[in-house]
């Protein structure tokens, strides 16, 4: 919590600080993420966060819960205090556990989500009269089309998913099949953040624009969709010698285990009469097993998601671009056709870009 609070959120303020003392500066830019919005729920609006903002007050206006007032100083002070009182052994997973605890009591799903907005807050109160533009991309992913189709560095979002799935490790998953997943390609932000910096670089108005990038408002794709889309590739191209099913979305975590601990975990236990392999193979079935349940804990709150991100801000911008400049800067996701994106671009990007040293 101390690490990301000191990257994410002081990081920042640090840069707005040294920002503050260019005399010709046109334009303070800041990339977020769309996920700020934390549990909000249905449509989330492109609009700065205030100091002291949270998501829960937000849920608890009309209710009767009681909400803790956020003071990014105090959560700040905090962390660094606490980080001084764990032993060393320990002090990694307990302040991992803090972050955790703190953003899920404010509104947010985990801890980078809630660091990265503390972050708008701080820009937004003291940025006194300096532009300022907070591009917010959703699930970044492979490139669409430059520097060409599939480029990517390191697993991101869906590709833990995705890679698993294709070993066939990952037959059932819980979720909601309809959910939507907002997914954005990363040229595409590229394109959006550039084009974002000349139009409000130019005007210099002394005011916060905020810009979702992502699809969910523009071309929606559901988490059920992805999934068929990566049935249908490893079919065809199999990323392994192994047998591909298509994907089961369980409605619990309990389902979820059951089949894990019932199912996967026996097949799993391969037996045999050397002591020490027979010890390996167990070892390396609990290592599976423990992996896929934390795979599920992390996706799952995003796994029954149904809000989107409204991109007005972005659908704006769009509409007062020359046709030159549509051409210079693509941007547009509803030109996106996600099966021949995740079939023919992502995975096969996945396959040269991140797992070309294994097959």
């Amino acid at each position: 919590y101390d690490i990301a609070l000191n990257t994410n959120t002081i990081g920042p303020s640090r840069l707005l600080r040294f920002a503050k003392k260019c005399t010709k500066l046109s334009l303070f830019l800041h990339v977020s993420t769309a996920y700020v919005n934390g549990d909000r729920q249905g449509r989330s609006m492109e609009k700065p966060l205030l100091m002291g903002q949270s998501i829960a007050a937000e849920r608890s206006f009309c209710s009767e819960d009681h909400v803790p007032e956020l003071n990014v100083d105090a959560e700040v002070e905090l962390a660094s205090t606490l980080a001084e009182t764990f032993h060393v052994k320990e002090v990694n997973q307990k302040m991992k556990d803090l972050g955790l605890q703190r953003a899920r009591m404010f509104g947010w799903k985990n801890t980078y989500q809630f660091t990265k907005a503390m972050a708008e807050m701080v820009i937004s109160e003291s940025r006194e009269q300096i532009p300022v533009v907070i591009i917010r991309p959703s699930a970044i992913e492979s490139t669409y089309k430059e520097p060409f189709p599939g480029w990517i560095q390191g697993n991101k979002v869906l590709d833990p998913l995705i890679l698993q799935y294709g070993k066939g490790n990952l037959p059932v998953l819980v979720g909601d099949c309809q959910a939507v997943i907002d997914v954005i390609p990363v040229d595409m932000v590229v394109n959006a953040t550039l084009a974002a910096m000349a139009k409000n670089g130019i005007s210099r108005k002394p005011e916060v624009n905020v810009y979702h990038m992502g699809s969910s408002d523009m071309n929606p794709v559901l988490w059920g969709d992805i999934f068929k889309f990566c049935y249908e590739h490893f079919i065809g191209c199999p990323l392994m010698k192994t047998e591909i099913k298509k994907l089961e979305f369980l409605k619990s975590m309990d389902e979820y285990l059951t089949y894990i601990y019932n199912v996967m975990r026996p097949r799993e236990l391969k037996t045999s009469p050397d002591i020490e392999l027979h010890q390996k193979l167990h070892k390396q079935a609990k290592r599976k097993v423990e992996y896929l349940i934390q795979l599920a804990n992390l996706y799952k709150p995003y796994m029954f998601d149904h809000g989107l991100f409204d991109s007005s801000n972005m659908r704006k911008m769009m509409e007062e671009m020359s046709l030159e400049e549509e051409k210079n800067f693509g941007f547009n996701v509803g030109n996106i056709n996600w099966k021949d994106y995740i079939s023919n671009i992502h995975i096969p990007g996945l396959k040269t870009h991140i797992l070309k040293e294994r097959f």
